[in-house]
């Protein structure tokens, strides 16, 4: 005879204490983590590209003050 409740096999998983997270949330929640890392990473990229062509332009010949260089004649007095 056979038994009257029958046991469900387990579900896969990741077993917690009082719940079992299934392996489909898993398996979203990690990919939704990478694909955030991917684009925070290039925005990071472009965000360092325009800080260094800003301070290109920063530092740029033609906007830096005239230094006054001594002249020879007065090195040699």
């Amino acid at each position: 005879m056979p038994p009257i409740t029958q046991k469900s096999p387990p579900t896969p998983g990741f077993n917690f204490l009082l719940f079992s997270i299934p392996n489909f949330l898993l398996l979203q929640i990690g990919t939704a983590s990478i694909l955030m890392l991917l684009t925070t990473g290039k925005l990071t990229l472009k965000a360092w590209e325009s800080l260094g062509g800003a301070s290109e332009e920063l530092f740029r010949g033609d906007r830096l003050p005239i230094l006054p260089f001594p002249d020879d004649n007065e090195l040699n007095t």
